[in-house]
């Protein structure tokens, strides 16, 4: 049991390597583009990094696991969703990266922005590029599953239907698979965000300093 699902693991990461790639490559050049760009970004993020800066210090968002996780995970799962559409989950993942990027560049001290978001980051920066690609992975199933039901006219509505879906469950089981170690990641970067990030960053600072 466990050998199997080691191989489908493998296999979800071998065959979706453009997938994951073409994550990896949109979170680091938003990222990119956000920080060369804030001038030009101030207008459209400064709002939003006001609004979470006020929820924080009202209370309203609290820096527990829970609000962490509840947070995060609505992304992962919004990602994979909307991948349906387009794999408007690219943009998503794109809009995170301008902001992250942003954040960095209208930061008072690049050091502090590195110390405390490098610690849970590198597990949720993982956790979205997966999720992303989870979502480009269900709209080729998608896409795939209509094209085989067109093509397979001779059959009854039905009969086409579940062929179809028989031929491409392999895509929607791979995409689930990525969505699932996503969400293990995320979990791993809710925990260390909420009870390590910060003194582990208070720690390196006053090391650093």
């Amino acid at each position: 049991m466990f050998h199997k699902i080691k191989n489908e693991v493998k296999r979800a990461f071998t065959e979706n390597k453009l997938a994951i790639i073409a994550s990896i490559l949109i979170l680091f050049l938003s990222m990119i583009l956000g920080y060369v760009f804030e001038p030009n970004l101030h207008a459209y993020l400064n709002p939003v990094v006001e609004d979470i800066t006020n929820k924080v210090e009202t209370g309203v968002i609290q820096l527990t696991f829970d609000d962490i996780f509840f947070n995060n995970i609505m992304i992962v799962l919004q990602m994979f969703v909307f991948g349906l559409f387009f794999c408007f989950s690219a943009l998503i993942l794109g809009f995170n990266g301008f902001f992250v990027g942003y954040y960095a560049a209208i930061s008072n001290s690049l050091l502090e922005v590195i110390v405390f978001v490098v610690p849970h980051g590198i597990f949720e920066f993982s956790s979205c590029i997966l999720a992303c690609a989870s979502g480009f992975v269900l709209f080729n199933f998608a896409f795939k599953l209509i094209k085989t039901f067109i093509k397979e006219k001779e059959r009854k509505f039905l009969d086409r239907f579940i062929y179809s879906y028989d031929l491409n469950f392999d895509k929607l089981l791979q995409a689930l698979i990525l969505l699932a170690i996503s969400s293990i990641l995320m979990i791993i970067a809710g925990i260390i965000e909420a009870y390590i990030t910060l003194p582990l960053g208070k720690f390196l600072l006053s090391f650093l300093s």
